[in-house]
């Protein structure tokens, strides 16, 4: 079952004296379908397709989507590993007998994370946790598999408890006395300020400042999203048109069922399936960190901004265009660099470091383009429709996919070279 068909569908009616809201409905119909779906689905990706779930559901954003991810993924895969010690540990010691399940490990430790997290959530989450252990026999192997669990969420919890993530939003709108502006504020201001997985500040990757607006780089950008990226363009293709759509939704959604179908066609046992999605949860994570910090410290318009205001850059060879929209909705941050490109690419290297960009044809949907479906047979492919949609939807200048794509294969690198590296090596935190 595709994750497109699996959003929205209504929850069983089931008599109770308090009827369920619609969130908690969809996040138990979910959660269950995640329990029952693919008979070749491990528990690491069984658990993800839960939380994915809960994040839909609950309307989180991309980074705080990124966020609970990589908790979650860091956390099951310290469980699973500190039976097996095949990696090193990305900063926490746990001893466990190698008699250990680690299946109940795994499941124990996501079940503990996201009851922190999602408190309200605990029935649905119960009975999650239950289907996960039913296979299991019971006896020491399954018990300490589940003390085991508990353990290394605690302690990824605790590490990130002072993170900088609950920091208030505090941007300041640009103005002068008296004078009006749109007063609703961009989001995430405050997410690059948040302590990283692996990168030591969320400066480290920080670009070069975007292009002088009287650059041919510029020049030709900004005039080619202003074809392309128009709502009303006569230039972007049917298919163009799509992939823009397609793309609209961002996130840890948008790979994760990458990750799930590559665990499935690699073959991957537990052990390794946990190393992926916690590297990949990582990089994602910092990625985020990194591309808001940019964002906010150069503060760089956006294609409507820009193109409506195109006389204000004095580059006769930029015509203002006064009535100018994207075909989507901007979203609510600076322009450059691009988040997507960059989250994106960082998931998507990580994934070719790791199993090579060739993979099985894996396939996505997407709530925002129903009845599309995308394939591919290549990561790079993936990696390079995603930038494209950026320009296609009207988001983004070619240029700030390019540094994008740029700081998130950085990312990556360093998230695979310094972390859950061979038993034989120590990992080497760069925080």
């Amino acid at each position: 079952m595709t994750r497109q068909s699996q959003i929205g569908r209504p929850a069983n009616p089931r008599p109770a004296k308090t009827p369920l809201s619609p969130a908690t409905a969809l996040v138990a119909g979910l959660i269950l379908l995640g329990t029952a779906s693919g008979a070749h689905a491990d528990v690491v990706t069984d658990w993800n397709t839960k939380t994915e779930a809960i994040l839909i559901a609950k309307q989180r954003n991309s980074q705080v989507s990124a966020r609970e991810m990589a908790i979650l993924h860091v956390s099951m895969f310290e469980a699973v590993n500190a039976v097996e010690r095949r990696y090193a540990p990305y900063t926490i010691s746990l001893a466990a007998e190698k008699t250990t399940s680690k299946e109940a490990a795994a499941a124990a430790a996501a079940h503990a994370v996201l009851i922190a997290l999602y408190p309200d959530q605990l029935p649905q989450l119960d009975a999650g946790l239950a289907a996960s252990l039913a296979s299991i026999a019971e006896g020491d192997a399954k018990a300490k598999g589940i003390d085991l669990g508990k353990k290394a969420a605690a302690a990824v919890m605790a590490l990130r408890t002072n993170d900088g993530s609950n920091a208030p939003e505090s941007y300041r709108p640009h103005t002068s006395a008296g004078v009006y502006v749109p007063t609703t504020i961009p989001v995430s201001s405050t997410f690059g300020a948040m302590s990283p997985w692996v990168m030591k500040t969320g400066s480290d990757f920080r670009p070069a400042p975007p292009p002088a607006l009287n650059s041919p780089t510029w020049t030709k950008d900004v005039n080619e999203v202003k074809e392309l990226g128009g709502r009303t363009s006569v230039v972007r293709t049917a298919d163009q048109t799509n992939i823009g759509r397609f793309w609209f939704f961002t996130g840890p959604q948008t790979w994760n069922p990458i990750l799930r179908q590559v665990v499935v066609n690699k073959n991957m046992d537990v052990v390794d399936s946990a190393r992926l999605f916690a590297l990949v949860a990582m990089a994602g994570n910092d990625a985020y960190i990194a591309v808001l910090d940019a964002k906010y410290f150069f503060s760089f318009w956006r294609p409507i901004t820009a193109i409506r205001n195109a006389d204000l850059s004095k580059n006769t060879e930029t015509p203002r265009e006064a009535a100018w929209l994207p075909l989507g909705d901007t979203p609510m941050h600076p322009e450059y660099p691009c988040a997507h490109c960059i989250a994106s690419t960082a998931a998507g290297t990580v994934v070719q470091e790791i199993v090579g960009n060739e993979v099985a044809e894996i396939t996505m949907t997407s709530p925002t383009a129903p009845g599309i479906t995308r394939k591919w047979t290549r990561i790079q492919d993936y990696l390079d429709e995603v930038s494209m949609a950026r320009i296609y939807a009207g988001f983004h200048y070619r240029f700030s996919t390019k540094v994008g794509e740029d700081m998130g294969r950085k990312i990556a690198g360093l998230t695979v070279a310094t972390q859950l590296l061979g038993a034989t090596a120590s990992a080497k935190p760069n925080r």
